[in-house]
Order: C-alpha cells, then sequence, then structure tokens
C-alpha cells in the first residue's frame, strides 16, 4: 500500500515563475521535484496545496507525494534535501499522513500577508512593496472587515480561470503595523487567483481617499473585476499558513 507524506517547506519566490511547473521559466515545483526524485532514485510526483504566482514567497507551504515504502531511515531526508536545494528553498518537515489526504483540497484554510513599507530600504526591496502615499490604515482596516460579510468575490479574481466557483469565507483580514513595516493579513477557507493582491490594491484607493468604504463594498457586489483597482506588485505577497485537520496525520 502507498505511503503518503505531506513536506512542510518555505521558498523566496523572487528567482521562480510560482509554484507550479509552468513552460516558460523554472518554478519551485520543478526544483523540488528534481531534487527529491535525484536523491530517492524514483520519479516523485508533487501536489502542492495551491499555485502562488511569479515572484511570491511562501513562509509556509505544503505538498503531498507518494513512496511505496516508508522514507528512508539511513539518511535524514530533510537535512539532505536542505544541503541540496538552492539557498531560496527550505525544508521544514515531512509527516506521514492518511493515503486519502490531499494538500490541495483537504486545507481547512490559508492564510496570506501582504507587506508595505513608507521608506526607502535597500534591503527589503525584494521583499515587500514601497509606497511613498499617506495612507489611512484605520478606514482601509474599517473596509477590510466588510469582506467577512461576502462570499462571491469574482471582482477580485483573475477573469478565464479554471475555478469553478468565486465564493470564499474570508474569517480574518486586518492591516497592522510591524516595526517599519505596514502588514496585511487575511485568512480564508479558499482564495482566488490574483486575488488578495487586486483586495490590497483595492483597500489601497481607500487609503488614499479615493474610494469611500461604501463604494469598495460596491466593488464587491458589481462582481466585475473592472471595478476593482489595481494589483499590486507580486514581490510583497507571502503566503504564511495552511491549516488542516488532525485527522490526516498518523501518529509515528
Amino acid at each position: 500500500m502507498k505511503r503518503r507524506y505531506f513536506i512542510y517547506f518555505s521558498y523566496k519566490g523572487t528567482a521562480y515563475h510560482g509554484w507550479q511547473v509552468q513552460p516558460n521559466g523554472i518554478s519551485v515545483q520543478e526544483v523540488l521535484t528534481t531534487a527529491m526524485s535525484t536523491i530517492l532514485r524514483i520519479q516523485i510526483e508533487l501536489l502542492g496545496a495551491g499555485r502562488t504566482d511569479a515572484g511570491v514567497h511562501a513562509q509556509l507551504m505544503v505538498a503531498h507525494f507518494d513512496l511505496e515504502n516508508d522514507l528512508p531511515t539511513n539518511f535524514d531526508l530533510v537535512t539532505k534535501l536542505n544541503s541540496f536545494l538552492p539557498k531560496d528553498i527550505a525544508i521544514y518537515k515531512i509527516v506521514r499522513v492518511i493515503p486519502e489526504a490531499h494538500a490541495r483540497f483537504d486545507a481547512l484554510s490559508r492564510r496570506y500577508e501582504y507587506h508595505i513599507v513608507t521608506r526607502k530600504n535597500v534591503f527589503t526591496n525584494e521583499l515587500s512593496t514601497r509606497l511613498s502615499d499617506h495612507l489611512d490604515f484605520e478606514k482601509m482596516n474599517r473596509a477590510a472587515d466588510c469582506l467577512k460579510d461576502f462570499r462571491d468575490f469574482t471582482s477580485f479574481s483573475k477573469v478565464h480561470t479554471d475555478a469553478l466557483t468565486n465564493n470564499c469565507a474570508i474569517t480574518f483580514a486586518q492591516w497592522e503595523q510591524r516595526g517599519e513595516e505596514w502588514v496585511f493579513t487575511i485568512q480564508a477557507d479558499r482564495f482566488l487567483r490574483n486575488m488578495v493582491r487586486a483586495i490590497v490594491g483595492t483597500l489601497l484607493e481607500v487609503g488614499r481617499g479615493k474610494m469611500s468604504i461604501e463604494e469598495f463594498q460596491a466593488v464587491i457586489e458589481a462582481q466585475n473585476r473592472c471595478s476593482a483597482g489595481t494589483s499590486v506588485p507580486a514581490h510583497g505577497l507571502y503566503l504564511v499558513d495552511i491549516e488542516y485537520p488532525d485527522r490526516l496525520f498518523i501518529q509515528s
């Protein structure tokens, strides 16, 4: 019987065309699959919890893979992978799960952060977005709180995607200051393609005084991508957490 495992890892997305294998550029999935297949000397197939766009980072991503046998006992696969992989991908742990567990479809929630700095910082150019505007974060938080009252987020989705529904349940959405950064945290059961970047871009219009909270709500109700603001750059976005039910994990 096959053994299924979840692998937990992080990556800096600057050098990659996102998580998913692409015909026109290197992806995190391709690099990690090659590393695992080389070390284990068998062809590994990795299925991720979702896909991140080019330039987006992940403080925590999860994927699953299958083996015919248990993990090797003559070496530590996590240590071996971290030695083999480039410096912008790091493995945290590998855990056994039930054969039916799915990294994407069994996720209970996902959490993203978007990072903004308001003054020039040469050390965060690839890790946050610099904005010189004066922003009303209190007003932006009142607008963000409205997101929890809606389900259909077509206005914040890329068009012509393969999603069967544009409904999402957002349970948390808030801006907070962390040192020199402003960080927007949003958690939901699922996200549409480009959704977080479009939400942030539209909230910035609220913060600049170009859109009222009522107009922000009207954007959501319009269910039209053309009604929302411009998507913010990818390099300020991070996938930071994915939650799964305890029943998936096999205790060692």
